[in-house]
């Protein structure tokens, strides 16, 4: 067989017929998943859900909220973290514009207008896409919440440690330092004299006093890898049966796990209420529903064992190691922890601190790992939660 050389320069085609293009089989996920969209009716559900956000017959057509949601999908399928990642891999791949729909001659929409509708919609439509997909797992068998598993991780800020600014007047860390060294007696301070005294002192990156002015909601805390960073807070509550992801918060970094509990078991009350009020749902799910919360040893506190026996929970919380506790003043707290206690030695507590570690871990894993969301290039809470 002869080898062919390539040719150094050549001329393109003027007319190309579009029955000429090679085309790929296509992606058989994307196929599928678009069958089931709609099979569910997503676009018409989402187009309802967003009309309320546009004028009617005024100004240009928009882009279809179906397709912001669907490039939103893509970003998480495909592992892209930035929404100009997201449009040029919508723009390149012939298989995801048949997804989103758009032909060879269409343009797929910019970074900019993905930005754009990010904005104009609220959280709150983002929430009722996000139950409205739960719905479809509930009519198909896949949510029965009878026990809820919960942890939290860090996410990158899109924020620099060096650009944090005092809360009482907006002083940068390098005018700060220059006017401790001139009260201590040094006019003209050096570099290392900046760093002597900012050694010295105690308690200097204290949320307290420091925020940063690109992004309010982020906050100075230690990253899983030790370092320190401006980061905040996810945390997921995921169906034990099946791994289905109930409900996701953002909330401050610097909250505990026990303290970010209650926004996240308000979260998945809400999100479990809605699908209760379908029937094809309501018959699929436990009538045990929300009894039974599962989570690790960071969860474990006088706080949440006296809110879980206030509320008749069950809970499967791993217990740290505190040794003899005094327990005057708070019998409820020690009722819900001894019961607790009891409950993790046994079989179904040890299966289902397994099964927590499975599930948990690899919720995270498909969001921040997989979807590139460890390091968010959105600023404040709401934006990181759209996403």
């Amino acid at each position: 067989m002869a080898m062919k050389r390539r040719a150094a320069e050549k001329q393109p085609e003027l007319w190309i017929a579009t029955s000429e293009l090679v085309r790929t089989p296509g992606h058989p996920f994307y196929e599928r998943l678009n069958k089931l969209l709609a099979e569910a009716g997503f676009d018409r559900f989402v187009e309802d859900r967003c009309a309320r956000f546009y004028s009617a017959g005024k100004g240009r057509p928009s882009i279809p909220p179906g397709v912001y949601m669907r490039m939103l999908l893509v970003g998480y399928f495909e592992g892209l973290d930035s929404e100009r990642g997201i449009a040029w891999r919508c723009a390149d791949s012939m298989s995801v514009r048949g997804f989103l729909g758009f032909d060879l001659s269409e343009q797929t929409p910019d970074h900019s207008s993905l930005s754009r509708i990010r904005t104009r919609l609220d959280v709150e439509t983002h929430q009722d896409v996000f139950t409205f997909v739960l719905k479809v797992l509930a009519e198909q068998g896949l949510i029965r919440g009878r026990a809820i598993g919960v942890d939290a991780t860090t996410l990158e800020a899109n924020a620099a440690m060096r650009s944090i600014v005092r809360r009482e007047d907006g002083a940068s860390y390098h005018d700060f330092l220059v006017s401790l060294a001139k009260q201590s007696g040094i006019e003209t301070p050096t570099r290392a004299d900046l760093a002597r005294i900012d050694k010295k002192r105690k308690k200097k990156g204290s949320n307290d006093d420091w925020k940063s002015p690109s992004d309010p909601d982020a906050m100075i805390t230690k990253m899983k890898d030790g370092r320190t960073h401006l980061a905040h807070k996810a945390e997921h509550a995921t169906d034990m049966d099946s791994g289905a992801v109930l409900a996701v918060t953002v909330q401050d970094a610097t909250l505990g796990d026990s303290a970010s509990l209650k926004a996240t078991m308000g979260a998945v009350a809400t999100n479990v209420a809605e699908l209760a009020k379908v029937p094809e749902c309501f018959e699929q799910m436990s009538q045990r529903a929300l009894k039974t919360w599962v989570a690790d040893k960071g969860y474990h506190s006088n706080e949440t064992m006296q809110l879980t026996a206030e509320l008749g929970l069950t809970t499967y919380i791993s217990e740290p190691d505190r040794g003899q506790r005094p327990w005057k003043g708070e019998e409820l707290a020690r009722r819900g922890t001894y019961a607790n206690q009891r409950r993790i030695r046994g079989e179904r507590g040890k299966r289902l601190l397994r099964r927590r570690g499975e599930l948990l871990e690899r919720s995270f894993a498909h969001t921040l790992e997989t979807g590139g969301m460890r390091r968010t290039h959105l600023r404040g809470h709401a934006n990181v939660l759209k996403r």
